[in-house]
C-alpha cells in the first residue's frame, strides 16, 4: 500500500510549490469516510484511493487531481456530498470527483452497450477536463494490480476491457509505462500459462544475452564520448504482451523475434539526435526500410523519437531509439507534459489549441456525437486507438496522420468532408490512383473531385477511419431517409386510393398530422419515413383516417386495414416452428439466423427487420450490423427450452506438429461438441491454421472448450470467427 509520504515526495520532486497540506487533509478525510468499508480482498479500503493518488502523482499531476484521486469513490459509495467536497476542497476538486463518479454510475441492458456508453462518456469528460480520464485510468490500473478478489469470469471481462479500451487510450494519451503495465497485467490474468512461458524465455534470453547488451551499450557510450556528445544510453527489453502479440500475429517462435531488446539514447538537444543517428549509421550498416523519423513527423499521441535498425556487433540486428530529454519526458508523462505550470497551476481544459495538438481526440469527439449505435462506436474507436499511423502529404506539404491501412478516400475525408463526398480519384506521387489504394508513409496525395460524385454503400469497404465512415454513413442515411419518405407517401396514397379516402383533403384538414400524433410520431414526415422503412403499415394510418369519415366502416374492415405494423411485417400466416427467439415478447415471428455470425445461446442479440423476410438475427457484435440501418434494428432475446446444437466457426492458430490436431479433437469430443467440418493447412515456417465448424449448446460451452484448447502446448490462439 502506498504511503502518504510516498505521494507527497513524488509531487514535490516535480513541483516544490505544491500544496501538500491540501493533500494531507484529503488523506485524513478519505481515511475517515472509508474506515468501516472493507474491500473484497479484505484489505483496508483506503489502500485503493491511496494507490490511485500515487499513480496520479507519478504522472506529475497537480494537487487538485491527486486530491480528487483520494476522494474519487466517496460519491459512488454515498459517503459524502458534493456540497461537502466543495466546502472542504474547492470547486475544482468537486468537479473532478463528480466527473469520475458519473463514469461509474452507468447501467445499460447489454455489456457491449455499457462499454460503448462508458467510452462515450469518457470522451466527453476529456473535452471538459483531461484530468477526469487520467483519474479513471489510474483507478483502472490500480484495480488491475489487485485482481485476486475477482472470479475467473470477472477477471477475463475486466482484463479484456483493459486491452480493448484502457491500454489503447493510455497509449493515445502518450503514457507508455501505463499502457505497458495494463497490457502485461491483462495478459498475465487472461492467459497465465503463456505469460509464464514467455517470462521464463525472456529471463533466459536476458541471462544469455546480458553480456552482448552490455557490450553494445559500452560501444555506443564510447562512440558518443569520442565525439563529445553528452547523452544517456540504456538497453531495455520489450514488454511481455508486445512479444506475445508479435508471436501470434507473425506466427513465429520466441527465438525468431529478433527485436527483443531496444537501445535508447537520450540527448541534450535536437541537433545531437541527428548527429548520433549519423554516427550510428557510419559505424553500423542500417537495415533497409527500418528507419522512422518520428521527430519530423510525430505520432498521433505526440511521441517523438528517431528509430533505426542496424546490423550491430557480430552482424546482429540492433534497434536504436534516439530522442531528447524533453521528448523522453513526453513519452513517459504523456498528455501531462503538454500542460506547463503557470504560477503553480495548470489549465487542464482541452481548448482549441490542445485539440489541434490531439487531433485524434477531436475526431473521436466529433464521431461519438454523430453516432448512436454502440457497435459502430466501439468498432471505430478500436480502429482509431489501436492502429499504427501512416503519414501522407498534401501537395502543399501538410502532413496527414492516418491509421495504417488508410486509403485515398480516407485521406480525402481528412482534408474536408465535402472533398471526401465528391472524391472521384487521386494522384499519388504524381500517378493516377483509385479510391481503394492503400497509402504508404511519405506518399503525396492530390485529391481529384467531381461535383456529381456521391458516396455509396460500397465506399464503406474502401475506408478505415471512423471519420470517413461516419461521414459516409451520415450522408447515406440522409438520402435513405429522404427516399423512404417519398416511398412512404406513395404507399399511403396507394392505400388511400384503394379504400377511397381522399388523402389530399385529409392532409389539408390536418388529420394526417393527428394520425401521426396518435401513433406517437413527432410529425407526419416521421410517420411517412416509418411507412417507407416498413416499420409501420399504411393500413394503420388509413384506419385512423377512415375513423373520421362521416360514413363509418365496419369493424371487420378496420381490422383488415390495420392488421400489420412494424414487427408484424415479419409475421407469417401459417404456423411456424418455435425458433427459441422472442421478438418484443412474441415467438410467432418469422426468424432466420445470420450466417455471418451464427448466433448461439448466451450471445447478446440484435435483429434486423426485412420486409417480407422476417427478422434476421445477428450477434450484437456482428460487423455486418454496421452496414444495416439502425432504424430497422430491434431488440430480441433467447427463449431456449432445449439443448439444441447451434453452428459456430472457430479458427485455431498453432504449431505444425504431429499429434496436435488429435489433442484438439480429443478435447472437443470430451466436451460433447460435434465437429461437422474441419480444414487444416500449413502456413509459412512451422505454423498451421485449423478452421472448424462446430455444434455447441451455448456460449458457455464454447468459451469453456476454447479455454482448454488454448492451454494445449503449441496453440497460439483459438477464437470464434465471423464469416
Amino acid at each position: 500500500m502506498a504511503r502518504l509520504q510516498d505521494i507527497t515526495d513524488q509531487m514535490l520532486s516535480h513541483n516544490p510549490t505544491v500544496d501538500v497540506e491540501k493533500v494531507k487533509q484529503a488523506y485524513v478525510y478519505s481515511a475517515k469516510v472509508h474506515q468501516n468499508q472493507p474491500r473484497r480482498s479484505n484489505e483496508p479500503y483506503l489502500s485503493h484511493p491511496m494507490g490511485v493518488a500515487h499513480i496520479l502523482a507519478r504522472l506529475d499531476l497537480d494537487e487538485n487531481c491527486v486530491v480528487a484521486g483520494l476522494l474519487h469513490d466517496v460519491l459512488e459509495d454515498e459517503l459524502a456530498s458534493l456540497d461537502e467536497i466543495q466546502e472542504l476542497f474547492g470547486s475544482t476538486v468537486k468537479s473532478l470527483v463528480e466527473g469520475v463518479s458519473k463514469l461509474s454510475k452507468l447501467t445499460f441492458s447489454t455489456g457491449r452497450q455499457k462499454q460503448a456508453e462508458n467510452v462515450r462518456r469518457m470522451l466527453v469528460a476529456m473535452s471538459e477536463d483531461i484530468r477526469v480520464i487520467l483519474i479513471k485510468l489510474a483507478d483502472r490500473l490500480h484495480e488491475m494490480q489487485n485482481l485476486a478478489r475477482l472470479n475467473l469470469e470477472e477477471k477475463e471481462s475486466f482484463c479484456q476491457e483493459a486491452l480493448d479500451i484502457y491500454a489503447p487510450l493510455a497509449n493515445r494519451l502518450g503514457i507508455h509505462w501505463m499502457r505497458v503495465e495494463l497490457e502485461d497485467l491483462a495478459f498475465q490474468n487472461i492467459n497465465p500459462e503463456k505469460f509464464q512461458e514467455i517470462s521464463e524465455q525472456l529471463e533466459r534470453f536476458k541471462q544469455e544475452r546480458g553480456e552482448y547488451i552490455h557490450d553494445v551499450v559500452e560501444v555506443l557510450r564510447r562512440t558518443l564520448k569520442e565525439n563529445e556528445i553528452n547523452a544517456e544510453v540504456v538497453g531495455r527489453l520489450k514488454h511481455l504482451y508486445s512479444i506475445h502479440r508479435k508471436i501470434v500475429d507473425k506466427m513465429m517462435d520466441f527465438d525468431q523475434v529478433y527485436d527483443l531488446v531496444a537501445f535508447r539514447i537520450i540527448t541534450e538537444n535536437l541537433g545531437d539526435c541527428y548527429r548520433v543517428l549519423g554516427l550510428i549509421h557510419a559505424m553500423w550498416k542500417p537495415v533497409s526500410g527500418r528507419f522512422k523519423d518520428y521527430i519530423a513527423m510525430p505520432k498521433i499521441n505526440n511521441y517523438q523519437s528517431l528509430h533505426t535498425t542496424v546490423l550491430g556487433l557480430h552482424g546482429e540486428r540492433v534497434e536504436v531509439q534516439i530522442r531528447t530529454r524533453q521528448m523522453h519526458n513526453v513519452a513517459e508523462q504523456g498528455v501531462a507534459a503538454h500542460w506547463v505550470y503557470k504560477e503553480g497551476e495548470r489549465n487542464w481544459r482541452l481548448k482549441e489549441k490542445n485539440l489541434q495538438q490531439f487531433g485524434w481526440l477531436r475526431d473521436l469527439l466529433e464521431h461519438q456525437s454523430e453516432t448512436k449505435d454502440s457497435g459502430e462506436l466501439l468498432e471505430s474507436i478500436k480502429i482509431d486507438l489501436f492502429s499504427d499511423e501512416v503519414f501522407a502529404f498534401t501537395p502543399q506539404g501538410d502532413v496527414k496522420a492516418l491509421p495504417r491501412g488508410s486509403t485515398v478516400l480516407d485521406f480525402a475525408y481528412s482534408v474536408h468532408t465535402e472533398v471526401g463526398h465528391h472524391c472521384a480519384g487521386a494522384r499519388v506521387n504524381g500517378k493516377i490512383a483509385p479510391l481503394r489504394q492503400v497509402l504508404k508513409n511519405g506518399d503525396t496525395v492530390e485529391i481529384l473531385t467531381n461535383a456529381h460524385q456521391k458516396p455509396s454503400k460500397d465506399w464503406f469497404s474502401l475506408v478505415r477511419t471512423s471519420r470517413a465512415k461516419s461521414k459516409i454513413r451520415s450522408l447515406i442515411r440522409t438520402e435513405q431517409r429522404r427516399r423512404s419518405q417519398e416511398i412512404g407517401r406513395e404507399i399511403l396514397e396507394r392505400e388511400c386510393k384503394r379504400v377511397r379516402v381522399n388523402l389530399n383533403r385529409k392532409w389539408k384538414a390536418g388529420e394526417v398530422g393527428k394520425a401521426a400524433e396518435t401513433l406517437e410520431y413527432k410529425n407526419s414526415e416521421e410517420m411517412l419515413v416509418a411507412i417507407g422503412y416498413g416499420k409501420l403499415s399504411a393500413g394503420r394510418v388509413v384506419a385512423l383516417l377512415q375513423a373520421t369519415e362521416p360514413k363509418k366502416t365496419s369493424l371487420d374492415t378496420l381490422d383488415e386495414a390495420a392488421r400489420s405494423a412494424t414487427v408484424e411485417d415479419a409475421k407469417v400466416i401459417q404456423p411456424i416452428r418455435k425458433t427459441g427467439i422472442l421478438v418484443q415478447g412474441m415467438d410467432d415471428i418469422l426468424v432466420r439466423f445470420a450466417r455471418c455470425c451464427n448466433p448461439i445461446p448466451g450471445d447478446s442479440l440484435l435483429g434486423v427487420i426485412t420486409r417480407g423476410r422476417g427478422v434476421t438475427v445477428h450477434t450484437e457484435s456482428c460487423k455486418r450490423l454496421l452496414d444495416s440501418d439502425p432504424e430497422r434494428r430491434i431488440e430480441i432475446n433467447w427463449n431456449i427450452q432445449n439443448q439444441e446444437k447451434h453452428t459456430v466457426h472457430v479458427r485455431i492458430r498453432c504449431e505444425d506438429r504431429p499429434g496436435l490436431l488429435a489433442n484438439i479433437t480429443t478435447i472437443l469430443s470430451e466436451s460433447g461438441i460435434n465437429i461437422s467440418q474441419i480444414n487444416a493447412k500449413s502456413e509459412s515456417g512451422d505454423a498451421a491454421v485449423c478452421n472448424l465448424k462446430l455444434g455447441v449448446v451455448d456460449l458457455g460451452q464454447l468459451q469453456d472448450v476454447l479455454r482448454k484448447i488454448k492451454k494445449i502446448k503449441g496453440v497460439a490462439s483459438a477464437d470464434r470467427v465471423q464469416l
